[in-house]
């Protein structure tokens, strides 16, 4: 069995949606194995899209071909629970749940990007979400592909039109007077920017609409329960959600224009690659 079908039956999905992602991997890894390195690509999507899954799937083809490639999440990067509630008591107690813009390291991603296009080893990041910390960093490897899979890649900052209307009940309540949308706000114009400047080319997994997207993590954090004994109740994974719906409902007006391929996801997840540079 050769290494697509490998990671593909690793996956248990429908045979439709089997034979449709084997195509999407041997279409997106066509253009990787010709590509300038070092490089650093970007896959962005919402929760449940199956950024993780990819990032990995291509990371072992490209290995299988001779190409040192790492992949790694943004959400490696988030900060501490004391790092977070520091934010909280001197921003916004919003800031205290890890997500939105501003709660990762990304000055540390920064330089780890930086890095493997220097040539230089890498030790990357990992979080446990679980455990809602970081953990130890993987041992320190040189790379000439780093796949870097993140919920909000790409996104810009929003306008100050945009930010005044609260997007669900969360905002409306929790941040009336729209202090954590304009903190979340000035990150996406800063560092962030700087960042996904790096990622290139940048992919984008497109899901159908918001409800699909808590459905998918609703099963994902099923998994987790089942996995490890331990995760977020339904009613405790709904409150995790909303701070992430305003730039994930962004995506959908911004990314199209800025990204390098778009997968467009129906609600069976059966992927098809809508354009590729």
């Amino acid at each position: 069995m050769n290494p697509v079908s490998v990671i593909i039956s690793q996956l248990q999905l429908t045979p439709a949606a089997d034979a449709a992602y084997k195509q999407l991997l041997l279409q997106l890894l066509k253009p990787l194995l010709t590509l300038p390195t070092p490089a650093v690509i970007g896959i962005s999507g919402a929760q449940g899209t199956g950024k993780s899954t990819l990032a990995r799937a291509l990371t072992e083809l490209l290995v299988s071909r001779g190409i040192a490639a790492g992949s790694v999440s943004l959400d490696d990067y988030y900060l501490s629970q004391a790092q977070r509630q520091q934010l909280a008591q001197t921003i916004h107690p919003l800031l205290a749940q890890r997500g939105v813009p501003g709660t990762h390291d990304i000055q540390q991603a920064i330089r780890d990007a930086k890095a493997v296009l220097a040539g230089q080893p890498v030790a990357l990041r990992q979080f446990d979400k679980v455990l809602d910390e970081p953990v130890a960093a993987l041992p320190a490897q040189q790379l000439d592909l780093l796949i870097v899979e993140g919920w909000c890649l790409g996104i810009q900052p929003q306008a100050e039109a945009d930010l005044a209307v609260p997007v669900n009940t969360m905002e409306a309540l929790e941040d009336t007077v729209g202090q954590w949308r304009h903190y979340v706000n000035q990150q996406l114009a800063g560092a962030y920017a700087d960042y996904w400047q790096l990622l290139k080319p940048l992919v984008w997994l497109q899901a159908p609409d918001w409800e699909c997207i808590c459905r998918w993590q609703a099963q994902q954090e099923q998994q987790l329960r089942q996995a490890r004994g331990r995760g977020m109740s339904d009613n405790e994974l709904a409150r995790f959600m909303l701070p992430f719906q305003r730039l994930t409902l962004a995506s959908w007006q911004q990314l199209p224009a800025i990204v390098t391929a778009t997968v467009l996801l129906d609600q069976q997840h059966i992927p098809t690659l809508l354009a590729a540079d």
